[in-house]
């Protein structure tokens, strides 16, 4: 009999426990107490359907002490969906005070395009600043300006499905600055007016198609870097020179080339005629033969050779002198 009496009360608990986890009572005592219509069978079917009734309820709970009539069925197809169902209903809230206009089907849509919300609505009402990294650009005159600015934006919660981000406006930010020191006509211009950078920057429209509007741009730093026109200069002055050095080599060479191939022309002349020479002595042998040079005209002939060899002794004068013997 007693053991009879535990089993059941052993049964008895848990089929409690099994009734109030499916049939959430407090909250349900909780949703009535703060004026929100959903019933029991409801929060019976979210336990079924595995959505979290506790969530569901503290939202609408939030939204109707705010003022929000927000429906039970579009906070559970929203989570069902995989989105933030309290990050909603703040960004909901804070826009609701903010005097900022946002449906819960846009608020939605940003949550589930993965971007968060509550922050968006945040940054609506408190700008954020963003600060630019280092952006380098020459002026006209060949000296490199280094700037840091900052940018203020809000955010358009009409872009923020579809729209680019932050890294996208510093891009065109830091195109921008580029352009327009690029456009100075000296690098003292710019220092002596920093502002006409923001001025440029601001006029073209650099948060079109973005998630932001920007409120601001402002100039934190600049310095002045190298001298890049100079470099240029140089380095073309340079690679000037060396051109010049290989068409002189090239110049070199073909002279080199040049003498080589007269020298070889010499010495083949000079080898014909020593070839001619050696034919002399057997033409005048053929001409004593056949009797059309005689004796006397080999006497001149040697005589007037050693005129001219005499002739050419005394036009050169010897490298070395005489020396007269001690």
């Amino acid at each position: 009999m007693t053991g009879g009496l535990i089993f059941i009360g052993v049964l008895c608990f848990v089929f409690l426990l099994v009734f109030f986890y499916l049939v959430p009572i407090n909250l349900w005592f909780q949703c009535v107490l703060n004026g929100v219509k959903i019933s029991l069978l409801q929060l019976m079917f979210m336990r079924w359907r595995k959505v979290p009734p506790a969530i569901i309820v503290n939202a609408m709970i939030n939204s109707k002490k705010a003022g929000l009539n927000l429906s039970a069925d579009l906070l559970e197809a929203h989570y069902l969906a995989g989105g933030h169902v309290q990050r909603v209903v703040n960004a909901l809230i804070s826009a609701d005070k903010a005097n900022i206009s946002l449906d819960f089907n846009t608020a939605t849509a940003i949550d589930l395009a993965g971007r968060d919300v509550f922050e968006a609505v945040q940054m609506s009402v408190n700008p954020k600043v963003l600060d630019t990294p280092l952006v380098a650009a020459v002026a006209s005159n060949g000296i490199q300006l280094i700037v840091k600015a900052r940018v203020t934006v809000r955010a358009n919660i009409k872009q923020l499905v579809g729209g680019a981000g932050e890294e996208t406006i510093l891009a065109r930010v830091g195109e921008g600055i580029v352009t327009s020191i690029g456009s100075a006509s000296s690098h003292a211009n710019v220092l002596e007016n920093p502002d006409s950078i923001s001025k440029v920057v601001l006029a073209k429209g650099l948060d079109t198609g973005t998630a932001f509007e920007i409120l601001s741009i402002d100039i934190a730093d600049i310095d002045v870097g190298k001298n890049i026109g100079a470099q240029l200069q140089m380095d073309q002055a340079n690679a000037d020179k060396n051109i010049a050095q290989a068409k002189a080599e090239e110049r070199r060479a073909m002279a080199i080339a040049l003498e080589q191939e007269m020298k070889a022309k010499a010495q083949e002349m000079k080898a014909k005629v020593i070839e001619a020479e050696a034919e002399v002595p057997k033409a005048m042998a053929d001409a004593f033969r056949s009797g059309n040079m005689g004796i006397m005209d080999y006497y001149r002939m040697q005589n007037i050779k050693a005129d001219t060899d005499m002739r050419e002794s005394i036009s050169k004068p010897d490298s070395k002198p005489s020396h007269p013997m001690k």
